[in-house]
């Protein structure tokens, strides 16, 4: 087959190094719009269950990938003044850049041809007419995608809060949050490390407070600094580090949710954030994206009779895989748009639930009382079983309403 892959981040490199694997006869060029070594964000993260996924799609890359990654088990909350800590399972960091570099090295090494600064404007671009299968993988903005927007049933919902993406020269050991009460609203931080020298710094609020603090209004060097005196016991006298954005304001966001009826058009199909996205609050959207290149070489390699076959069997598999994060990407961000709900709560237990905001049933009962049963089940075998069997279905009736 030849491929032409639009969008060279993490989702299109790694296809690229999977169907090149399977099959080198394959002719496949990533085309990405952006210099080679430019990306946006710090680090991503990701756990223990996608490095067994990468071991099986490639060792070579995902030994590459776990030797530059660097690893936690704690999550620390900073309340107020007041420090908690719990103890979870492992987390990995890995710079962004970092880890473009391991795949687009691979993806050479294998015979795929990458070619920089190169951008494709849309579906009728002439380095995509004789491809056999064309990858949307240029992400949430994607040109390809919303060519065909009505063909693909393409949503986009805008959550309330707004965040910015920083990095730090602290190096947190554990996954961190701080939150800061001000005389305008909470606003909070959440920190991991991705390698020896930086961290990644995600700050969110809400519109009021975002607002009231000055924020809408401040240069991007202006902002830095009322944060860093805000979250100064996080990062221990450490500086943040934006995007270089001179005068202008700090790049704040409002998160989009994406989501698509179907994934496939003839012979384009998309994957990564050009299919979906979810709230960065799960830390999953790499590992989804990731995971889709793994189920789309799958497809392309499955006894499926013919392309049309494959390409939507691909779609449906990953739309039903997809419905558990993204309930819980919902009522994460939900649970952030809500968080003085449960700021009243003493620091321990306020971080307990931080810990359940994935809950389809936390919005609807009392924090204190959801507390007490949640420690109630953990305890007891019945409540324990009952809370496993209500949760997936409350989930998946929420989803039923949404779709």
């Amino acid at each position: 087959m030849k491929l032409a892959i639009v969008g060279g981040g993490p989702a299109g490199l790694y296809l690229s190094v999977l169907l090149k694997r399977r099959d080198p006869s394959h002719e496949i060029t990533v085309y990405e719009r952006n210099p080679e070594g430019s990306t946006y964000g710090w680090g991503v993260t990701y756990w223990a269950g996608l490095l067994d996924k990468l071991r099986a799609g490639d060792p070579e890359s995902a030994r590459a990938v776990a030797d530059a990654s660097v690893t936690w088990t704690d999550g620390v909350a900073i309340v107020r003044d007041e420090r908690t800590v719990h103890r979870g399972d492992a987390g990995f960091g890995i710079g962004r850049r970092r880890m473009l570099a391991l795949l687009a090295d691979r993806a050479r090494e294998l015979g795929v041809r990458i070619a920089y600064e190169h951008d494709v404007t849309g579906p009728d671009a002439p380095e995509l007419a004789d491809a056999d299968l064309v990858v949307a993988a240029d992400g949430v903005n994607s040109a390809l995608r919303e060519a065909y927007a009505d063909h693909f049933g393409s949503e986009v919902t805008s959550g309330r809060n707004r965040y910015v993406w920083l990095g730090t020269t602290k190096v947190f050991d554990s996954f961190s949050f701080a939150f800061k009460e001000t005389e305008h609203g909470w606003i909070w931080c959440y920190a991991y490390g991705f390698s020896g020298e930086r961290s990644t710094c995600v700050v969110e609020c809400s519109p009021e407070t975002w607002t009231g603090l000055g924020l809408d209004a401040l240069g991007e060097a202006d902002s830095l600094r009322l944060l860093e005196k805000l979250f100064h016991d996080l990062l221990d006298g450490h500086e943040l580090i934006g995007r270089d954005r001179a005068g202008e304001p700090a790049q704040w966001l409002a998160f989009r949710t994406l989501t698509n009826r179907v994934w496939r058009r003839g012979n384009l199909v998309l994957l990564g954030d050009a299919a979906h996205t979810t709230h960065y609050s799960i830390g999953a959207g790499t590992t989804l994206a990731l995971e889709d290149a793994l189920a789309l070489a799958d497809a392309l390699h499955s006894p499926a009779p013919d392309l049309d076959t494959a390409l939507t069997l691909y779609g449906k598999r990953r739309r039903a895989e997809l419905v558990s994060a993204q309930s819980a990407a919902r009522y994460s961000a939900r649970w952030y748009e809500n968080l003085p709900r449960y700021m009243r709560l003493e620091p321990a237990r306020m971080f307990a639930l931080l810990g359940q905001r994935h809950s389809p049933l936390l919005p609807h009962v009392p924090p204190q009382l959801y507390y007490r049963l949640d420690r109630a089940a953990d305890s007891l075998e019945p409540l324990r079983r009952l809370k496993r069997w209500l949760g997936p279905r409350v989930a998946r009736a929420v989803h039923g309403r949404d779709r």
